[in-house]
């Protein structure tokens, strides 16, 4: 990346009151301060909201009231390309035409005019994310684990301070989700991005997260370090969430709780 990117590039988020309604659902009412370079995992039951509220950030979903602040700028109003955000979906969102490498360079120039300088940090990305030599691949001769590094590498090159993940690592093997979760980790502690992470595995927010916010039936219903939330010092609604049987599948979450 350029050599001049030093330092965190997160930024705040906040939700004053935002809210949303499908047609024929009840209403979603989001309240949520992020700090600057936190990653948050946002958790909570099938349909209680995480996505929507993901999308609300995004801006690929306009809220009926209520505020989005990033970095202290409303962006209530703007549309997606416009906000300093950048999202990566569990389906990775490639264009099965193009390369890695094109696919990569669409988070710097949706048109792929390309500059000298945007192809050598597409080059950088691409290798940082563990895919040199993979430039020319289309999507389907490539693994998932591996068009997941190539949706990371264009996060990158969007040089975005906030990013979203919707259950981006859902679909891969543990062993690999944890490889994938290790890289984003990485990636944060270079580049210091706030990462809000839609998760519904809490040894995911076990792995990198700092806060887990718990949405429950379209309302942020509790905030809490991770560390206190996954040692069972967090709400009954959670724990009841999580449910024992995530403990036992997950000898470090079980210790935690005994």
């Amino acid at each position: 990346m350029r050599k001049d990117h030093k330092g965190t590039s997160g930024a705040a988020i906040r939700l004053d009151n935002v809210r949303f309604t499908y047609p024929g659902g009840p209403p979603m009412i989001f309240d949520l301060s992020v700090g600057p370079g936190t990653i948050v995992a946002i958790m909570g039951p099938s349909g209680s909201g995480k996505s929507t509220m993901l999308n609300l950030i995004a801006g690929f979903e306009p809220p009926s009231s209520g505020r989005i602040l990033i970095a202290d700028a409303d962006v209530t109003a703007l549309p997606p390309a416009k906000r300093p955000v950048s999202m990566v979906f569990q389906e990775n969102n490639l264009f099965a035409h193009l390369t890695t490498a094109a696919n990569v360079g669409l988070g710097r120039s949706p048109s792929l005019k390309l500059s000298e300088e945007d192809r050598q940090d597409i080059t950088q990305a691409i290798a940082r994310t563990g895919l040199a030599g993979k430039e020319m691949r289309l999507p389907h001769e490539l693994s998932g684990g591996e068009r997941q590094r190539v949706a990371l590498a264009r996060v990158l090159v969007r040089e975005r301070p906030v990013l979203l993940l919707d259950e981006a690592f859902a679909s891969l093997g543990p062993a690999l989700r944890d490889e994938m979760l290790d890289l984003l980790a990485e990636l944060h502690a270079e580049r210091g991005m706030t990462v809000l992470m839609a998760t519904h595995d809490p040894a995911d927010a076990d792995r990198v997260a700092e806060i887990i916010a718990f949405i429950d039936e379209g309302r942020v219903a509790a905030v809490g370090l991770a560390k206190d939330f996954l040692s069972g010092y967090g709400p009954d609604a959670f724990a009841r969430y999580v449910g024992e049987r995530h403990a036992n599948r997950d000898p470090a979450l079980a210790r935690k709780r005994t």
